[in-house]
């Protein structure tokens, strides 16, 4: 017998039905439905505007942790969610709850009066006018999709402009080179706005330049502005002001510290006035779900053979890939365990460039779908790429049944198992793990 839907669910599945399409670039519906409501995007604290393809969640974080540690109120604004979609709004410091999410929302859907617009452009409409409701001393506003035409990107005066690393991806909405995604991306620099770049390719970072150039955006650029590196387990931040010692970032991963690099430089830019202390205490406090994320207990763990290490990454891109071989190489040179991937993908995400960066890495590959409404790769397209690649590869109806037939093998060793390969396969593990998100 299927379960009736929740109160939220029900106007989720309501929204969703008003444009037939899931992405659709475009501003026109957002200012529409945003001039109904009596402009609430015009009526919001000082706001960071977050863009990139890898990273944008990740620098978010660092920039809330280190602004909440300095006492101020923050809403945040991000995209997809994991388990609920309240995560994807935090009001003041704190995720929306259901009845002031389902009133937001049933409000957007009335004004609306059935014309078309996205299930993102809805929602983000509703996170404005709840932006615009509830006092707060910073926005923080990461970029759904590209930039220039994302539902996002009404905001007319932001404190700063944030583009986090620009590879490929999305190639279907956004182009098929770096420039010319980079070129979507750069669309959100806006006239006397700080343009904090962060670390980019020479061809990302000669497009993004152009674009601030043309929006006139000062910009504040990594490598040439500001650098970072680790000494003795520290982080060494430095820019124009001088130098930051830190304690390493509490997210796992030697990318997260430019991640950090870009969140420090872009407050030092717009929030000179900070606390020493509060970079500090944000390097320890800062939390991100399902980013090289580490599972000491729970369903996974008890799943998973004795001793097994569990890690969830929700990257999803060949450039996501690259960092997190990076980070499970680095785990590998200062404990070796056997490397074992459940992955699943996307059927827009190329397989073999994915998993070729753990060629040197995996011992096997065991392949999963991604569950849901999403359109994932098939399993048996998965391990054949894997195959393709030399690797050992089989194939499993779930996350569940693929950490079973691990932990039935014999390990002389137990392994370190990477779930990846997407936010929506990273979403379901946390949930089959009992996890919670707050």
């Amino acid at each position: 017998m299927t379960q009736p839907l929740s109160p939220l669910d029900a106007i989720l599945a309501r929204v969703l039905d008003l444009h037939p399409r899931k992405i659709d670039l475009s501003l026109g519906r957002t200012q529409r439905l945003l001039a109904a409501l009596g402009y609430p995007h015009k009526r919001l604290p000082k706001t960071i505007h977050v863009a990139g393809t890898n990273g944008k969640g990740s620098t978010v974080a660092f920039l809330r942790a280190i602004l909440e540690a300095a006492g101020q109120r923050v809403h945040v604004y991000t995209s997809p969610h994991l388990l609920r979609f309240n995560e994807r709004i935090r009001l003041a410091g704190r995720l929306v709850d259901d009845e002031t999410l389902i009133a937001a929302l049933e409000k957007c859907e009335r004004i609306n009066a059935g014309e078309p617009i996205t299930f993102f452009e809805i929602g983000t409409v509703a996170a404005f006018d709840l932006f615009a409701q509830t006092p707060a001393d910073w926005l923080l506003l990461e970029v759904g999709l590209g930039g220039r035409y994302d539902a996002t990107n009404v905001i007319d005066h932001p404190a700063a402009s944030v583009i986090t690393p620009v590879s490929i991806d999305h190639a279907e909405f956004l182009g098929d080179t770096v420039e010319r995604i980079a070129h979507e991306k750069g669309g959100i620099f806006k006239r006397g706005a700080a343009g904090v770049v962060g670390y980019q390719s020479e061809e990302a970072l000669r497009t993004l330049e152009g674009c601030a150039r043309k929006a006139g955006a000062p910009t504040i650029v990594a490598r040439r502005d500001f650098d970072v590196r680790e000494e003795n387990g520290r982080l060494i931040f430095e820019d124009e002001r001088g130098l930051l010692d830190l304690p390493a970032p509490r997210l796992a991963g030697r990318h997260q510290h430019q991640n950090a690099a870009t969140a420090i430089a872009t407050l030092r830019a717009v929030a000179p006035a900070l606390p020493a202390h509060a970079f500090e205490d944000g390097m320890k406090s800062v939390d991100w779900p399902a980013r090289l994320q580490r599972i000491s207990r729970g369903a996974l763990v008890d799943l998973a053979p004795p001793g097994a290490e569990i890690w969830i990454d929700g990257g999803h891109n060949e450039d996501g890939a690259r960092v997190a071989a990076a980070a499970m190489g680095e785990l590998a040179v200062r404990h070796d365990a056997p490397l074992v991937l459940v992955c699943g993908l996307l059927a827009t995400k190329d397989a073999r460039a994915f998993l070729a960066h753990f060629t040197d890495l995996a011992t096997r590959i065991v392949a999963v779908p991604v569950s849901g409404d999403h359109y994932g790769r098939a399993p048996a397209d998965v391990a054949e790429a894997a195959r393709d690649l030399g690797l050992f590869a089989s194939e499993a109806a779930s996350v569940e049944e693929a950490l079973q037939r691990i932990a039935r093998e014999h390990w002389r060793t137990p392994p370190r198992i990477l779930v990846c390969g997407s936010l929506y396969l990273a979403g379901a593990a946390l949930a089959l793990n009992g996890s919670t998100l707050d």
